[in-house]
């Protein structure tokens, strides 16, 4: 990683919301949605907002701490999903409470991957209505 690791979400395709403290982020793009281990969501909160990836370094996450190596690799997928790229901006602080959320999380980083919906999702009634295609509109797959 860099002096300076700074991310944001990928595109307006990428939309998240958090339940209960569980991320769940949605590619409308392609259909798949994302699950995170409790960790794994307050630390993709923490990227999507900005923060400095090397601030999560060191805190207490999953009954461990969080180490270079393993925030690396669970970056490192979140790149390849495309859900997250660097960001030139500069890198938001760390939220306060983000020390203790990540402490009291029991499991390590992890993403599960889900595709199981894709169809309906790319199916998006909601957000793709043309007039001359009428309603619903189905999205061609690039």
């Amino acid at each position: 990683m860099r002096d300076c690791d700074a991310y944001a979400v990928a595109s307006r395709d990428i939309v998240f919301e958090s339940f209960d403290g569980e991320a769940v982020v949605l590619n409308l793009a392609n259909g798949k949605y994302f699950g995170f281990s409790d960790s794994g969501s307050r630390v993709w909160q923490a990227l999507s907002s900005g923060v400095d990836a090397q601030a999560l370094i060191g805190l207490a996450a999953g009954g461990s701490t969080i180490d270079a190596a393993e925030l690396g690799d669970f970056i490192s997928q979140l790149l390849e999903l495309e859900l997250l790229v660097r960001s030139e901006a500069a890198a938001q602080p760390l939220p306060g409470e983000l020390p203790a959320e990540l402490a009291a999380t029991s499991e390590p980083l992890t993403v599960s991957i889900h595709d199981d919906l894709a169809d309906l999702i790319i199916v998006d009634p909601i957000h793709e209505v043309e007039e001359p295609l009428g309603w619903p509109a189905v999205k061609q797959a690039s």
